[in-house]
């Protein structure tokens, strides 16, 4: 008997830098990865402002056609599913055409560049029917994973302390050049939307909903170098000689939470960190035990689950392996190391599976617009000086 036909899933990419090749081979990547999903994808389209950047990613990527304006990947019946990566300020127009077309969404975060944008986003998803993911990929590490399945099974007992920080030096230099994330007006929230709501994801991932936050902003580096169309991406850097534009949003933001679980905890993110490369971490202090993690070695984690003998009286390292799903879909045996783009691969068959069973099963853009709204408590006690609620 042969095997079942496969649902195909046409795929069209918006923004082509580095993000987008990303989502391009996550999505080719994922039904190879995951192959119980029953499904097989298309790279239909793509599309990108600087159009040679579009042709060499449809040379590279194999995208059977360039797409001259966005527009018309939404007007495309072949398209199933649209990987939204273009700047901040365009995810908005984006996601409602998207909804509109009866599209499902994946887009980076943040969503929107400020938290009605994520709302309106969320409600226009939410009322087409189509299912969607945000690029919050860092809790699908089968390490976190692991984290969350302990505290379900009450073996590291109810979080009473949770901590989670995002320290990043790719702005430390003052020659890293003015791209749109330096501009509120195209990225909106500066740090905050960029890696701090990496760690109120996480936090909230592990600990449940935030209710208030005591916050505080900062811009360190105020002017850099303006930068050339289709030019680097925002890791490139410029010349002392050329030409400087204002910074307009922040380095560095961070906050006191309270959970609504009674728990407290911290959040913290620095884009100009000097020392950090990419460390997105978090502490969780149970009642029972605690666990510690950190992206920059994503495939270990150290566990304190004391059991009455001293050889457990303190953390252990444990190393990703079979028993930390799933870590078994991209490598045979334990402690052979996982990388980024297998968390986007993650996320890409998290989307596909609710795709194939025709319903959001997973938090997608109400779980942005939720990390979206403490982005905003943050920056408002940060303006106020005072505690701050988180909306509902």
């Amino acid at each position: 008997m042969s095997a079942p036909a496969k649902r195909t899933v046409g795929v069209g990419v918006i923004g082509m830098g580095w993000m987008g090749a990303v989502h391009a081979r996550a999505w080719q990547a994922a039904p190879l990865r995951f192959p119980d999903l029953g499904v097989q994808t298309h790279l239909v389209a793509c599309a990108d402002e600087f159009t040679p950047r579009a042709r060499a990613a449809r040379d590279e990527h194999g995208f059977e056609r360039v797409a001259a304006d966005w527009r018309e990947i939404m007007r495309d019946p072949e398209v199933g599913a649209v990987s939204i990566t273009a700047p901040n300020h365009l995810h908005l127009e984006m996601m409602l055409a998207a909804a509109e077309s009866g599209k499902h969404i994946y887009c980076e975060k943040p969503a929107g560049r400020l938290m009605q944008e994520t709302e309106q986003a969320e409600a226009a998803a939410r009322a087409a029917g189509v299912c969607s993911a945000v690029g919050y990929n860092y809790q699908l590490a089968p390490m976190a994973q692991y984290c969350r399945q302990l505290l379900d099974e009450g073996k590291l007992g109810s979080p009473e302390q949770v901590n989670c920080r995002f320290l990043s030096m790719y702005g430390a230099n003052p020659l890293s050049m003015l791209t749109w994330r330096f501009d509120e007006k195209i990225a909106g929230y500066g740090a905050a939307g960029d890696i701090l709501s990496h760690a109120l994801h996480t936090a909230q991932f592990l600990a449940g909903p935030i209710t208030r936050v005591c916050g505080t902003t900062r811009t360190f580096i105020t002017e850099r170098p303006l930068p050339q169309p289709g030019r680097g991406t925002h890791f490139s850097t410029g010349e002392p000689k050329d030409p400087k534009g204002k910074v307009g949003n922040e380095d560095y933001a961070a906050a006191l939470l309270e959970f609504e679980s009674g728990a407290i905890g911290t959040a913290e993110a620095s884009r100009v960190a000097r020392g950090p490369k990419c460390e997105m971490t978090f502490e969780v202090y149970g009642e029972k035990g605690a666990a510690r993690w950190n992206f920059e070695r994503m495939n270990e984690m150290e566990l304190y689950c004391p059991d009455g003998t001293p050889e457990h009286d303190g953390f252990v390292r444990i190393t990703a392996g079979e028993n930390h799903p799933p870590h078994s879909n991209f490598n045979p045996g334990d402690g052979i190391g996982a990388g980024y783009e297998d968390l986007k691969t993650i996320e890409a068959a998290t989307l596909l599976k609710d795709i194939v069973a025709g319903k959001q099963t997973t938090s997608g853009l109400a779980q942005a617009l939720s990390v979206s709204r403490a982005i905003d408590a943050v920056l408002r006690s940060g303006q106020s000086g005072s505690w701050e609620a988180v909306a509902r």
